[in-house]
């Protein structure tokens, strides 16, 4: 399947006359391992989409309380259409009664790599992983580091995913980096701050 097939979702749910969101057509530059970006999303709701490049696009999930450094806290996070790469530096204000109104923010960006391609008796690739209902990555972000893991539960959807810190050397109970980081890793900006931006 082509990048722009992939996208089909994404761009049909979408007015890019209205919204300032990439079309998707945008060329973005190679770098050293894959993306992930994660968007706060003041939305109808406050949400958190947690987006991982895979095969040239941005796999998403909505995670209605964001992610957590607690390998005791399970996160729901459901499954949304795939997203352009170029979405990953997104930020701004997508306008009312468009599909996802509200305020976007990059929460938190970095590089990932597949846990699971790195065992000697798995091996399984992203794709394999996705497939599988079972993805294990290690973040290398500014807020978020250290192995996280999605597991389709299908429960209430097939859409349907939990989201759960793995227990390594980077996990810590006693942090909430969404409460106590809330703002823009690329303008630390508040939500608030780049919605009145938009505004002006």
């Amino acid at each position: 399947m082509s990048d722009a097939d992939k996208l089909k979702d994404y761009r049909e749910k979408r007015d890019f006359q209205q919204t300032s969101e990439p079309l998707g057509e945008e060329r973005i530059e190679k770098a050293d391992g894959p993306r992930f970006v994660i968007q706060k999303h003041d939305a109808s709701s406050m949400h958190y989409d947690f987006r991982l490049e895979v095969d040239g696009v941005l796999k998403s999930w909505a995670v209605p309380k964001g992610p957590s450094t607690d390998p005791r806290e399970k996160r729901l996070a459901v499954q949304t259409e795939d997203h352009p790469l170029t979405y990953g530096d997104f930020e701004g204000v997508i306008p009312e009664d468009n599909y996802g109104a509200g305020t976007v923010m990059v929460w938190d960006r970095g590089r990932y790599r597949n846990i699971r391609a790195g065992k000697d008796d798995d091996g399984a690739s992203m794709q394999e992983s996705l497939d599988d209902g079972k993805v294990e990555v290690w973040l290398e972000g500014e807020k978020l580091r250290g192995g996280y893991v999605l597991i389709h539960t299908r429960m209430g959807g097939d859409e349907n995913w939990l989201l759960k810190k793995i227990d390594d050397e980077e996990a810590d109970s006693r942090r909430n980096p969404v409460s106590t980081e809330p703002d823009s890793v690329i303008s630390g900006d508040s939500i608030k701050d780049i919605r009145e931006r938009a505004e002006q």
